[in-house]
Formats: C-alpha cells, structure tokens, sequence
C-alpha cells in the first residue's frame, strides 16, 4: 500500500528565508529609535502593516511618528529590509524536488508588501524567478493580502479551505511557537524548526514520521 504523502504548509522568514530581527532592530536604533520587533511579539504598526492595512508611504510616516524618526524614505526601507538574508539554493532545490515527487506545497507567511517585493526581486536577480518564491510552490498566501495574520485561527482555515486540505493530511512547517501552537490546535501536524535545524536537515524525517 502506497504511504500518503502529507500536504506541505510552509511559513517563509526562518523556513525558506533566512531572517535576523536584530539586524533591523540596530539599523532602525541607529537612525534614534528605540523600536521593540520581535518574532513574538511587535507593536500594532507592524500588525497593521503585514495585514494590508497600510501603505508603504503610512507606514513610514508611522515610523517617523511613533519613534521620532527623521530619516529618508530609502534609509528606513534599508533598516526595515536588513532583517532581510538569504534563501539558500539548496532550499529551493528541495522545494522543487518535492513538488516532482507529488507533494502539494503551499506558503503561509506573515509578511508585508515591502517585503515581498525585496524578496522577490533579490530572487529574481539571483534565480531568475519571474514571480519570485510564487514560482516555486503551488500556493502563496501572505497576510497582507489575505488582511489575515498568524497565530490567529483564521488564516489557517483560510488556506485549508483554499487549498481543499485536511487539517490532518498537512504538515506545517514553522519557526515560532504561538503559530505551532495553533496549528496543533487546528489538528494539523508541526515541525518546530528551531536553531540549528534546517529545512534540508528536519523536513525528510518530519514526512517519514507523519507518513509512519
């Protein structure tokens, strides 16, 4: 009897994406604010930021605002993108080799436009992917469009429903505990991916497991 292959959820920042929070807390510190950013926890500008509730422009003009910024438009763009890494290539390699192998493969990502856009131009000049990591999954579902955010329940079932996936025929794939803290309560099965696990290092056995 053939073992069933799981649907893949991924979550993009620490997963595909190499991220370092601190990175953008020093850069913004440097231009004189005392911002708090956390892969916990972040201030209600950010929240309304990666749930499509602000512009590029709003967002910037809320930055000078609440933290007493008189920096350009490019200088903060650059703190806020220094977070920012790399996307290893063997990742995208292992995203392209379990989509021939039949897996389903979807992103799920709290994110915002500026991001996205940094993102998938760096990919396009690196890669040549024209749609950036869109090329490279069956699905994209980012808060900014859906106006959805982890860890709320929502956007979870948002993206089950879109992709007419079972909670229980998926396996979610992410970095931060309140976000696999409620796909378990959704009944979906997690790989935690803490450091210094990888994606290449921890996924194989995830599928085996889930798979057994």
């Amino acid at each position: 009897m053939a073992q069933k292959l799981p649907h893949l959820l991924f979550d993009f920042g620490g997963v595909i994406i190499n991220i370092d929070y601190n990175r953008t807390l020093e850069a913004m510190r440097a231009l004189g604010s005392g911002i708090e950013f956390t892969q916990a926890a972040q201030a209600e500008l950010f929240d309304q930021l990666e749930t499509g509730q602000l512009s590029a422009a709003e967002f910037r003009a809320g930055l000078r605002e609440h933290y007493g910024l008189q920096a350009t438009d490019a200088q903060l763009d650059a703190a806020w993108h220094a977070m920012l890494l790399d996307v290893p290539a063997e990742r995208l390699a292992l995203l392209a080799d379990l989509r021939r192998q039949g897996y389903q493969t979807a992103l799920l990502s709290n994110t915002n436009h500026l991001h996205i856009t940094e993102i998938n131009q760096r990919l396009q000049a690196q890669y040549g992917l024209q749609n950036g990591i869109a090329d490279c999954l069956d699905r994209v579902f980012y808060s900014q469009e859906v106006g959805l955010r982890k860890p709320g329940e929502e956007i979870f079932r948002h993206a089950l429903r879109e992709m007419n996936w079972e909670a229980a025929d998926t396996l979610f794939i992410e970095d931060s505990p309140q976000h696999i803290a409620t796909a378990r309560r959704l009944g979906l099965h997690t790989l935690f991916l803490t450091p210094p696990l990888t994606l290449q290092d921890a996924l194989p056995a995830a599928i085996r497991a889930f798979s057994a």
